[in-house]
């Protein structure tokens, strides 16, 4: 069941695709020299972008390494929705002196763009948020010699991608930082917080594909790791954890954010995406969370030079501060390091897990 994935890396740890500049080729390269596997995040790039880092990477490691693609989405959003939200925003915008974009800046990402590079230029491995390639793509990536994961927030999601072709799935629980990958944005499939804890959900994908299963939600330690290995996952996912390492791209002020007492909880919101994403309460969050609309990627444009702005005047407030429900146990750490620190910890959870098993049948 493993195989598939398990030559990638040396140790069951994949630094997650963080949209936004986090997931940048430094921090890629470190976690693959260490041992696991890093991750260049392709959305809201273009494709000549998204190039360049492919380059750069290269350039860093000659290790194993993966490309995240966002899935294009339906253009079907409520326009009068959209209008009454932008209406909403025109406080911030006035506040922060930016225009608010456009939303109807397109809703596809450049995937065919995209594709048509990385089938040109292969990579180690594509993974895939927002729903589910074709099979004729996953085919293609598979004649190139590009393993495929597909991100799952549900059973029938996992199933999905096993029929499609995909050679492993991401499992997102409801306790991962930034956005649920879900096949669908529509509240009456996916409502607010309706997503499963990880180790359940883990537990009932295994029921349903025999692909292999790479964790992600809420990772902070090495003894986590152990725990999703132990349910049935082949390698743990890990955003937060690496988004303070000074490898990253994120921006000071996120990093800070993530052990300030001042932001305490996450939470699932729509306010700056349209799409459930959780991160840490602002006052951005508290104010306009409760009235966005679901209408990605259209509220994403049109809140995009709002985040910016807030982030060049340095008020946190203003920006999406994305982050997993683990947050209050990052460590900054460089990469290698924190990678090197969760192989221990691992490790000592796997002996003690054993000590346990031994004592158990000896009693």
């Amino acid at each position: 069941m493993s195989s598939a994935l398990t030559d990638l890396y040396r140790y069951p740890i994949v630094q997650a695709p963080m949209a936004g500049g986090a997931s940048c080729p430094q921090l890629a390269a470190t976690v693959s020299e260490a041992g696991g596997l890093g991750f260049l995040a392709a959305g809201y790039k273009t494709p000549e972008a998204m190039y360049e880092e492919i380059k750069q990477l290269r350039g860093l490691t000659g290790r194993h390494f993966g490309v995240n693609l966002f899935m294009p989405q339906p253009a079907d959003a409520d326009t009068a929705a959209v209008g009454a939200y932008r209406a909403r925003l025109t406080g911030e915008a006035a506040w922060y002196e930016t225009p608010l974009g456009d939303p109807d800046a397109g809703t596809d990402d450049a995937y065919d763009a995209k594709l048509a590079v990385l089938l040109d230029n292969p990579v180690p491995v594509v993974s895939f948020t927002f729903g589910c390639p074709t099979r004729a793509v996953l085919d293609a990536f598979a004649k190139a010699g590009t393993r495929t994961i597909v991100t799952v927030t549900s059973p029938v999601e996992a199933q999905t991608a096993q029929w499609a072709g995909a050679d492993a799935v991401c499992v997102q629980g409801v306790e991962a930082g930034g956005h649920q990958g879900t096949y669908s944005n529509d509240p009456a499939v996916h409502g607010m917080g309706a997503g499963l804890g990880l180790l359940s959900l883990i537990t009932l994908v295994r029921e349903y594909v025999q692909i292999p299963i790479i964790a992600a939600g809420g990772i902070m330690r090495g003894s986590q790791i152990a725990a999703t290995l132990a349910a049935g996952a082949v390698a743990a996912q890990m955003g937060t954890a690496f988004l303070v390492c000074p490898e990253s791209g994120a921006n000071a002020l996120h990093k800070q954010a993530m052990t300030d007492p001042l932001f305490g909880r996450t939470e699932l919101t729509r306010a700056f995406s349209g799409r459930p994403a959780r991160g840490l309460v602002n006052r951005f969050m508290r104010e306009h969370g409760p009235h966005a609309p679901a209408a990605y990627p259209q509220l994403h444009h049109m809140t995009s030079g709002l985040r910016k702005a807030a982030a060049k005047a340095g008020d946190p407030q203003g920006m999406a501060l994305w982050a997993g429900q683990g947050h209050r146990l990052a460590r900054e750490l460089p990469a290698a390091r924190l990678v090197e620190t969760l192989v221990v910890e691992l490790d000592a959870a796997r002996t003690e897990l054993g000590l346990q098993t031994q004592r158990g049948a000896v009693s």
